[in-house]
Order: C-alpha cells, then structure tokens, then sequence
C-alpha cells in the first residue's frame, strides 16, 4: 500500500467488492461472536458462537467457508477489534488458513455502535455486526504480526522491558533500607552496586557488625574477592562511619534478611538483563542492515532491537511515513472557519515506539552534531521557530526516516541523510 492517507484509504474501500464476504468478530477470552455481511452491509446468514479452542476456530473456518460457497464470494475479510491479547492465535491460525485478518480501532467501535440500532446498547452479538460494517467502509488496517527473527525480538524487548522495570524497583528498595538502618553508607561507597560495595551488604550491612568485625576484619573479607580498588583507607573510613551512624537499631534481624532477599533479586533480574541481551545481539546479527543502523552516532543496540521489534521487517513499508504514523508520530489539529487550531500529534500508534525514539533523540541533540545542528535550526529559525519540546518530537521522525533509509538500503550513515544539501546550508547560515 502506498503511504499517503488518501490512497490508502481508497485501497481499503476497492479491497472490498461485490465478492467478498466480510466477517466481524468480537473477541473474548473463552467465547467469541461473529456475524456476515455483504459490501452492503446486508447480513448473511446468522451469527457465529465460537470457542476459543481449536474445535472452536474449526466450527468458525466451515461456518466463514459454508456462507461463502452458498452466496457464491471469492474471497473473505475477517476483521477484530484488537483488544487484549486474545486475538493471537485466531488470528496465527485464519493466516494458515489463507483468510485475510484485518483490525478496526476499538475507539472507532465504541464511537460507532449507535448507528446500528440508535442505542447506547452494547453486547458481543451487536459489535460483531458494528466491526463487520467498519470494514466493509474501508475502516480497517491491516496488522503485520512479526515473525521468525522479529517476533524472536519483540517477546525479548518486551521481556527485558519488564525484567529492566523490576530492577530499577529493587535498586529503589535497596535505597530505602540504607537509608533507613546506614545512612551514612553512601559516603563510603558512591555506588553500592560495586564489588567490594555488595560484599559489605551480604556479609556485614548493619552499622553494628562493621564495629563488631573491625577495620582489619572488614579488610580481610574484602580481600578474598577483591584485590584492588579497596584497602586499609577505605575500611578504616567503614568503620569510623558506623561507629557514628544514626541508623535505626530495632528490628535488624528481619531487615537484614530482607536485604538479603532484594540482593538476590537484584542479581537474579541482573543476569537476566545481561541474559536478554547477549540473545538480542544474535538476534541483531542476523538482521540485514542493522549494523549500518548502528553507525549513527548516539543510536545502540538497545535502540535498533526496541524499533526493529516494534516495527518489525522494514521491507513492508514503502516508506517512512508509514512508520511515523505507525508510532503516532504524525500531527494533528483542530480547525473550523477562521480558527486555526494548535497543531500536535496524533498519539494513535505504538506508545513504546514513541517512547523509544523519544528517549533515543534526548542524547542524539547532545552528541551527535547533526542532530544537535537540526535541533539549533528547529527553535531559532525566522519563520515558524518551534518549541525545545516540538522540535525533539520533529526530530524523532527524522530518526525514523534516517533509521528506515539505512536499514533498507543498507547503507552507512553520513550527514546528508539527516540535514540534505539544502537543509545543511540553512543550518551553517543560522550557525554564522
């Protein structure tokens, strides 16, 4: 399909012809409904109570094949509302069974169940009948599930996302004990997560046992793993901070076995981090054109394998415009006569994306000089300057295009592909 709005939405509307049979579904967890209509909109035959089970999907396939050799159609659209994850393995196994699955916007369902019957009224039965009519107007878009190597890097980002997520709340938890029985701990140690650091915190963390166990017994301890970066110095610094703590005293026995159990976790999601990511950079590895994705100043694996896993092959886009409307990347306003609105974006898209790409941009305009040079130009041009914010938004679609134009034609990056001839003079002239 092509990338403009426009001539997308005719194709929607020409893919559905006097032979097709359009199926609308409403999806649950155990029980789902489905309903035919023509390219009318007039229902064919009656509705569909499927399991979600392969007996199920079975009953739904003869029932879909049944209407469509009785009303003499070609070919069958069977359309979703996406909502939750339930819809994966109908969707895995209509794909096997040769029958186009496509999705409609839960919001545009929810808007739209009015128009049949003039009621707020909503059931399963009823939505199966509003998705079959979105389709049928060429309401609809088509999902590109990922797979072999992508659908390999999305369960892994996503696992790591969450595994990343856990990590941060233990780090956070770990904080608060210190902070609560040694405050003062962080004086001697800059960072707890060092060596010599989680030594200390498994074997002696409360203020009491470092008196106990002295300057020279601290050392000894240290030394079994430790062999350099910690001495006599640092010990003695220990022990005459816990000699004068404020620490809380009651209670240590428990703290201290909770301390233990967020030491374990933060091991556990640490190797697991490290885990995750030894796998991604295999994964990467096979990907053609992410090495040349990489040689953007600023951009890392953890980036490529984010937007790779959200986007999925680049080959099924025409160009990257598809993938800044995929993010939500593309604006919007609100006009009506002589009022202008405020132009924004649209946020109709994959929230991780943008997050992504929002997060990767931050450090991009700090070290990377095109991106930084683009950013200069964006806030201090003459005619329509925009906003810090605007233009870190404007830049995360340059990225886009810059990471799209690399990873299909597999090239390396050089300044051209963010600035262009004609851009890079504006932006000398406005640095002059």
């Amino acid at each position: 399909m092509k990338y403009k709005t426009k001539q997308k939405q005719n194709q929607r509307i020409t893919r559905i012809s006097e032979e097709t049979l359009v199926i609308g579904a409403d999806i649950a967890k155990k029980i789902h409904v489905a309903r035919a209509v023509d390219y009318r909109g007039i229902e064919l035959g009656k509705d569909c109570v499927f399991h979600n089970d392969r007996e199920g999907l079975t009953k739904l396939a003869s029932w879909m094949k049944a209407l469509q050799k009785e009303h003499q159609k070609a070919d069958i659209v069977f359309g979703i509302e996406p909502t939750g994850h339930y819809w994966f393995p109908l969707a895995a196994f209509l794909e096997g069974q040769n029958i186009k699955v496509v999705i409609v916007n839960p919001h545009h369902v929810n808007k739209s169940k009015e128009l049949e019957d003039n009621s707020p009224t909503k059931s399963d039965y009823k939505d199966a009948k509003v998705i079959a009519d979105l389709i049928r107007n060429g309401k609809y878009s088509e999902p590109k599930l990922p797979t072999k190597e992508y659908a390999e890097l999305r369960i892994l980002m996503n696992f790591r996302e969450k595994v990343a997520g856990n990590l941060n709340q233990v780090k956070a938890r770990v904080h608060s004990w210190i902070d609560h029985y040694f405050p003062e701990y962080l004086s001697v140690f800059k960072d707890w997560e060092g060596k010599a650091s989680l030594m200390t915190l498994r074997e002696f963390p409360t203020p009491e046992e470092i008196v106990s166990k002295g300057a020279r017994g601290v050392l000894e301890c240290w030394k079994v793993e430790v062999k350099r970066g910690v001495g006599i110095k640092r010990a003695e610094k220990l022990f005459a901070t816990a000699e004068n703590s404020i620490g809380l005293r009651e209670g240590l026995r428990a703290a201290r076995m909770e301390l233990t159990g967020l030491l374990d976790q933060y091991e556990l999601f640490t190797t697991q981090v490290e885990t995750i990511m030894i796998q991604v950079m295999e994964i990467l590895n096979e990907i053609p054109g992410t090495a040349q994705m990489l040689t953007i100043p600023g951009v890392g694996a953890i980036t490529v394998a984010g937007f790779l896993a959200e986007v999925g092959d680049l080959n099924n886009y025409d160009h990257g415009q598809q993938i800044i409307r995929l993010a939500g990347l593309n604006l919007k306003e609100n006009s009506s006569g002589k009022r202008k609105g405020r132009t924004g974006i649209s946020k109709r898209g994959r929230s991780r994306l943008r997050a992504l790409l929002f997060r990767c941009v931050m450090p991009l305009v700090a070290k990377n000089e095109e991106f930084k040079a683009m950013h200069q130009y964006f806030i201090t041009r003459n005619q329509n300057p925009l906003k810090k914010k605007q233009s870190l938004i404007a830049l995360c679609g340059k990225l886009i295009r810059v990471l799209y134009t690399l990873g299909t034609k597999k090239r390396e990056y050089n300044a051209n592909d963010v600035l262009g001839p004609v851009r890079q003079a504006q932006v000398q002239q406005i640095a002059a």
